[in-house]
């Protein structure tokens, strides 16, 4: 009996790390997606949390989600592995969030513009009282930029210089903003209103 070919072994991919899984991905794709879909479901949670923190709802992340796996899927060949793999799709992540965000606040803007209908301003009243009971109720008194280095340091739990590379600042930059956006959630919870 001859062994089997090299061709013909499989490999188990929850057992190999995301550089070797970038390799195995960049060799099969796009007959085979076995080690493409594997660094995705290692991070699908976190990317889908870190997405609806920053977004506000779980409509919006489930898109920019899907996009983001799509821009992995297309753009793994072009990864040059200067950074980790999971710095590289947090980096993605929060460009689609900023362009998913920009796209809800100018639709909001000019719905607001044209928007005459009192039922409306009730709306969103509600909105606004479900808004305050909800577990992020404290994040919306920080501003975008400060809520996304909250959340990729808490949901997506990465280092700060991950963070500055990611969103493309200095690591003293990322670390002050980090610690205001900290010092501001405080007063909001000590003093809600």
């Amino acid at each position: 009996m001859s062994p089997p070919s090299v061709a013909r072994i499989r490999y188990r991919p929850a057992e190999l790390s995301d550089e070797e899984l970038v390799a195995k991905a960049n060799s099969e794709l796009f007959h085979t997606t076995t080690a493409y879909e594997e660094l995705m479901r290692r991070y699908q949670r976190t990317l889908f949390n870190v997405c609806a923190r920053y977004l506000g709802n779980e409509r919006d992340a489930d898109d920019v989600c899907q996009e983001v796996m799509l821009k992995v899927l297309h753009g793994l060949r072009h990864f040059e592995g200067k950074a980790k793999f999971k710095t590289w799709l947090y980096s993605i992540t929060y460009n689609e969030c900023i362009t998913q965000y920009r796209k809800e606040k100018r639709k909001k803007r000019l719905l607001d513009a044209l928007s005459l209908d009192p039922q409306d301003e009730h709306h969103e009243q509600e909105e606004s009282v479900a808004e305050r009971t909800s577990l992020d109720r404290f994040l919306v008194h920080v501003n975008p930029v400060d809520r996304e280095i909250l959340v990729l340091r808490f949901i997506a739990e990465l280092e700060f210089q991950e963070i500055a590379d990611i969103m493309h600042m200095g690591l003293s930059a990322t670390k002050m903003r980090y610690k205001r956006a900290l010092e501001k959630l405080r007063k909001h919870i000590d003093n809600p209103f």
